[in-house]
């Protein structure tokens, strides 16, 4: 196993499910969690509103949040993955942004 497929079966996407009455799309009212926060299956992670109603999605996995894909107030399509989770937190460092560099890096100043 290459760890490219070591990395892509570590984390795991939650899609915007069809909750109900065929409709295709709904807005993310609130995400009541957040990048770093430990999930597990069942746990509500967000509400969203379709047309008729709005409803909270509990997610079907455990884990840590590793990203979420949408900002509250935007309208996804259902089948959209809307957050990533690492569902292997003690793997090692997942892929995120690389720590700030040095001071010392810095270009020295012009005279």
């Amino acid at each position: 196993m290459t760890a490219s497929t070591a990395n892509d079966q570590r984390f795991r996407e939650f899609k915007m499910p069809d909750v109900g009455e065929g409709l295709t799309e709904a807005e993310i009212l609130k995400w009541y969690v957040a990048v770093g926060d430990t999930v597990s299956d069942g746990q509500v992670v967000c509400e969203v509103e379709t047309a008729k109603a709005a409803v909270e999605l509990p997610i079907p996995f455990d884990g840590v949040v590793h990203e979420l894909r949408f900002a509250e107030g935007t309208t996804v399509d259902v089948g959209t993955a809307i957050i990533s989770v690492d569902t292997n937190p003690g793997a090692g460092p997942a892929e995120a942004a690389p720590a700030a560099a040095p001071q010392a890096a810095a270009a020295p100043a012009a005279a």
